[in-house]
């Protein structure tokens, strides 16, 4: 038998850590590690357009199962397009592990073609960044690489020349067992004995909760009973937090509705839950604030701290719920619960008022028709930009629906490489690209790569020529809109030319009858949605000081326009309080 090679001992390693599919672009320094994916049962090789699209595709997988992700890119340009995907991967604690081939290792430092530092580039966007210079390392190597993107939930980058992948291996890989799976991390007795005081001296405690609440959706509902809290959440909250919920008051921030950012600044306490939320302009500074994170550089750095807890949100849970005292008056509970319903009320209007006639028609209009008509279990892909705006506003969370974006790095062109790696996870389950005509067009190459593999991604473009989000950005800025309108072909016109099913929608209509179409076509499918480019929900009071890229840095009042089913839900929530 012969002698594996590096690349082979490699690939061995990456099945051993559940790797199921390597996506990337192959070429020259990445040859052998292809070839070796090539005669090794156990993974498959996922060629993309793109290498950027190979970084969010391994990054979505990674949020879908839980499991390493991984991608690869040739040296120099074929790796350095992996760059932006991973940093979203990476901001998004999603375990990535990517293999950035490298130049011929004798030539590193001499200025050869293509040259770069792959180890160096990656360093910002990785917990660990390292170089294979020769065979006896690939083993431990790897295995630690993998070992911090799992342990540290993030993106591990191995840099590894073309010639030493080809070399023959030091030794048999020897098996170590590796990290799989994250621990359950419980918070210090002294840190709990204090939050149980300090839970128990308020008169209001709010919950804010944030993707670290994934997984403790029972034991945030039994806690908000016994303490009488509101619960708001963040935008990677919403899908964990917001569904079967009684005391739902909304979502703060940027893309907020609803009556979370009083919630948050009237109470006593504010307990901050698994989030990481970047906006500290919509936190309060003048109530006391305890955070619970399992990520301790997480703790303080959005807002001063009366007291930071070291802890997984259901692990501190479970401590804290036996302990504290239950709370039996419910008036500020009742009080949020009716602002929250109240607000919704109040901006339903934009939603309601003839928006089945409307042309162009209303973007509000598809995403509320899309929700009522998508799977129970299906996964949305979202774009950056006003499709973010549509998906926290209408997409409605039950459990079993999951909504992936690029919610912390805010990227561009995210959605269809995201709808790539969700769907090779489960070619079975629903998979909705809520795309916008920029993001789209960006890394429309891979839409491609739906129908070379004939993944059945559903992908609905809300079509509005123009960078809609931007434009909303210089409005507030006081500018005029510049270098925001698209051009744009019939895109669906261009899904049925490159093999897809492709269906343009103009009239609202014609709308459902074009989605439940595309839902029941077994292949990939476009709805190129022609959407009003008016539509940017302005908020009512801002300034010029106001906004920075993508984030509104203080507003009480945000983004005035629909909200889909969340009204009735409010409603419903809202027949829990008592009547004097």
């Amino acid at each position: 038998m012969a002698k594996q090679n590096v690349a082979e001992q490699c690939v061995d390693i990456l099945v051993r850590a559940g790797v199921k599919r390597l996506y990337g672009v192959v070429g020259d320094s990445l040859n052998p590690v292809v070839d070796a994916v090539r005669r090794h049962d156990g993974i498959e090789w996922i060629h993309v357009r793109h290498e950027e699209t190979a970084a969010f595709a391994a990054g979505a997988e990674a949020q879908i199962t839980g499991r390493l992700g991984a991608c690869a890119g040739s040296s120099g340009p074929g790796n350095l397009h992996l760059i932006n995907g991973l940093y979203d991967a990476h901001r998004s604690m999603a375990p990535v592990l990517a293999i950035a081939s490298h130049i011929p290792s004798g030539e590193i430092g001499l200025g050869y073609f293509q040259e770069t530092h792959p180890d160096q580039l990656f360093r910002e966007c990785s917990h660990y960044s390292e170089l294979i210079s020769n065979a006896r390392q690939m083993p431990r190597l790897l295995q630690t690489a993998i070992q911090n993107a799992i342990g540290c939930s993030g993106v591990s980058v191995v840099a590894l020349p073309g010639d030493i992948a080809a070399q023959p291996a030091s030794a048999k890989t020897i098996e170590h067992a590796l990290v799989t799976s994250l621990p359950s991390v419980r918070p210090g007795d002294a840190e709990i004995d204090k939050l149980v005081r300090m839970i128990d001296e308020a008169d209001r405690v709010t919950l804010f909760c944030g993707s670290g609440t994934a997984g403790a959706h029972a034991e945030v509902m039994e806690f908000a009973e016994l303490i009488k809290s509101p619960v708001g959440h963040a935008l990677r909250g919403k899908e964990w937090i917001q569904y079967d919920n009684p005391f739902d008051v909304g979502m703060s921030g940027l893309l907020g509705y609803g009556a979370a950012y009083e919630a948050t600044h009237e109470c006593d306490l504010l307990i901050l839950l698994g989030t990481d939320f970047p906006y500290n302009a919509f936190l309060p500074d003048d109530v006391k604030i305890a955070q619970v994170d399992v990520r301790p550089e997480h703790l303080g750095r959005r807002s001063k701290l009366d007291l930071a807890v070291w802890g997984d949100v259901r692990e501190t849970l479970r401590c804290l719920t036996p302990r504290v005292r239950a709370k039996s008056d419910r008036r500020f509970l009742d009080k949020m619960l009716k602002k929250h319903a109240d607000a919704l009320e109040g901006v339903v209007k934009a939603y309601t008022r003839k928006v089945e006639k409307h042309m162009p028609i209303h973007p509000e209009y598809v995403a509320s028709v899309l929700d009522e008509l998508a799977d129970d279990d299906a996964v949305f892909t979202v774009d950056t930009g006003m499709c973010n705006v549509w998906a926290a506003r209408y997409l409605s969370p039950n459990g079993r629906r999951r909504i992936i974006g690029s919610f912390s790095h805010g990227s561009m062109a995210n959605a269809l490489p995201q709808a790539i790696g969700a769907q090779f996870t489960d070619r079975d389950r629903q998979v909705v690209s809520m795309s916008g005509d920029g993001g789209f067009s960006m890394l429309m190459g891979d839409f491609l790569t739906l129908v070379q593999y004939d993944l059945p991604v559903k992908v609905v473009l809300f079509n509005n020529s123009a960078l809609g989000m931007v434009e909303l950005e210089m409005l507030v800025a006081g500018l005029p809109s510049h270098g925001t309108t698209n051009v744009n072909p019939d895109f669906a016109a261009v899904a049925r030319a490159a093999g897809a099913y492709g269906v343009r929608v103009e009239k609202p209509k014609q709308l459902a009858g074009a989605l439940k179409d595309a839902f029941r076509h077994k292949g990939p499918a476009l709805v190129d949605v022609v959407t009003d480019p008016n539509a940017l929900s302005i908020p009512p009071k801002i300034s010029a000081e106001m906004v920075t890229g993508f984030a509104l840095s203080a507003s009480k009042i945000v983004l005035d326009g629909g909200v889909g089913r969340m009204l009735q839900m409010a409603r419903s929530n809202l027949r829990n309080v008592p009547r004097p």
